[in-house]
């Protein structure tokens, strides 16, 4: 009888417990309901109503969160490293892989919105961002794989290029990446990718062996130099303007760990003397040097600097010969080159809080430092109280220099510097009289430059021009894979079906 008695009471509980899933737990599971509807910007600047529906639809396609305005985590979410560059994007998708980014495009394409592609949020004119439109933020997908017998690595479209430089030590294994190493990869190599070892492996760019893109319509290609040779081409150097890249192959380079780098510091009346020297030798200098320059006036009464910043990625028994030119500037103030591990060098630039100071960049390409420009780099230049003033320049040359125009698509192949003005100034404070002086600085320097770097190149900027006989092949690319401008945020290559607007 208790066996009976059990079963049955055993009976009941378990038909409870069905009934209630079946119906009770079932609505308490119910999807939790849309989001408002919100208004938003399209491309051409009109706006559009995001329906409530639409939004939960996307929320639902992805595995990746979809933020607006009042969610936990857009205040951060949207934020660049210039904090000067204070937009609010209508909603932000953080892609976790590369459906997320077909869902996210796909979605803007649908609604012709404003679309930014945020991966390392290091564009200086803030083109990784954007007022009222769709931020598709690729910080979640950062993994990289080495393949040491091929040598190759494979990254994901948001990795850091610290990542990579880290991953690839253990096999004393390397490839040209930018100099911060929170920089995102995509950014830095499909504009260029300078770097200290640019000169002797060429750009970022010159590197990659494949891409992944997710182009407007949200079809994924693989590119390179037997698929879809096209966009192999354009994406090595049109920046972001066929697609969203997932992914990237990279052309590794045997080098040991340590290198011999560092800078030495001048007096800023040194400047001229710094200049002249440098014309002589960086010309001739070895590829596996790579020399870049400074000229700096701290805020304050503090005095004037300029210096030479060297990586030295050869030999170290031949480190010192190839230095030794550099030397003849004198004693320096400070003498900081020294054997160091790689990676700290490529970390040495990091900035330890890149939110506490607004910056305002200006960029263009220079053949050496002839006398002209000298006098308009050091006459023009002024210090303010609580402004960092500097003007550097980055080497090119080597490498970079023996690929054809027309084997990728950036084209500035001959120039020996990539020279910038930068400004800086404590968030909190008025950043226009400086960006103001900044604009009339360049202004001076402008005319001595010949095309610019396009992952600094604000927005306006005659694209048509620095590109040269590339761009021709770069609107027929832009025509077949981004026909309606989704992707215009960048150094924009205006297709020609499309309206100008």
């Amino acid at each position: 009888m208790q066996r009976r008695s059990f079963l049955r009471s055993t009976m009941t509980v378990a038909m409870a417990s069905a009934l209630f899933h079946r119906d009770g737990l079932a609505a308490f599971r119910q999807a939790p309901a849309a989001p408002p509807d919100v208004a938003a910007l399209r491309g051409d600047g009109g706006q559009v109503a995001l329906k409530g529906g639409e939004i939960k639809d996307l929320r639902d396609a992805v595995r990746g969160r979809v933020l607006l305005a009042d969610s936990d985590g857009y205040e951060t979410a949207r934020q660049v490293l210039n904090p000067s560059i204070d937009k609010r994007p209508a909603l932000i998708v953080q892609a976790t892989g590369v459906e997320d980014v077909r869902q996210a495009v796909m979605f803007g394409h649908a609604h012709a919105l404003l679309t930014a592609v945020k991966c390392g949020g290091h564009s200086s004119s803030g083109a990784s961002t954007c007022n009222g439109g769709l931020m598709i933020d690729l910080s979640p997908m950062r993994a990289v794989r080495v393949d040491a017998a091929r040598r190759r690595v494979w990254a994901s479209g948001g990795t850091l290029l610290g990542l990579i430089d880290h991953e690839c030590a253990p096999y004393e294994l390397a490839t040209t990446m930018g100099t911060v190493s929170h920089t995102g990869v995509g950014g830095l190599t499909t504009g260029g990718g300078f770097g200290r070892l640019a000169r002797r492996f060429g750009l970022a760019l010159d590197n990659v062996t494949a891409v992944e893109v997710v182009a407007a319509d949200g079809r994924l290609y693989r590119a390179d130099a037997t698929d879809h040779q096209d966009l192999y081409w354009g994406v090595r150097g049109g920046g972001g303007n066929f697609g969203v890249v997932t992914g990237f192959e990279f052309e590794l380079h045997p080098m040991q760990r340590t290198v011999v780098a560092g800078s030495l510091t001048f007096p800023g009346a040194r400047v001229r003397d710094m200049f002249s020297l440098l014309d002589d030798y960086a010309p001739q200098a070895p590829d596996m040097l790579q020399i870049d320059w400074g000229y700096l006036q701290p805020p304050g009464n503090a005095p004037r600097l300029c210096g030479i910043d060297v990586c030295f990625s050869g030999p170290e028994a031949d480190a010192e010969r190839a230095l030794a030119p550099l030397r003849k500037l004198g004693t320096p103030l400070d003498d900081s080159i020294k054997r160091r591990s790689y990676l700290a060098v490529q970390k040495a630039g990091d900035a330890t809080d890149p939110r506490a100071r607004g910056s305002y960049l200006k960029s263009g390409f220079i053949k050496g430092c002839p006398p002209a420009l000298v006098d308009a780099l050091v006459g023009g230049f002024e210090g303010a109280p609580e402004r960092v003033t500097m003007v550097f320049g980055q080497q090119a040359g080597g490498a970079i220099s023996r690929i054809p125009v027309d084997a990728t698509a950036f084209p500035n192949r001959t120039p020996d510097y990539n020279l910038l003005a930068n400004v800086g100034w404590p968030m909190g404070t008025d950043g226009a009289p400086h960006m103001a002086w900044a604009r009339s600085y360049w202004a001076a320097l402008e005319p001595h430059t010949a095309g610019f770097y396009v992952n600094e190149a604000a927005d306006g900027t005659a694209v048509n021009g620095n590109y040269g006989s590339n761009y021709a092949r770069l609107v027929e690319i832009k025509n077949r894979y981004d026909p309606t401008n989704l992707f215009r945020l960048n150094a924009n290559v205006r297709p020609t079906t499309a309206p100008s607007a």
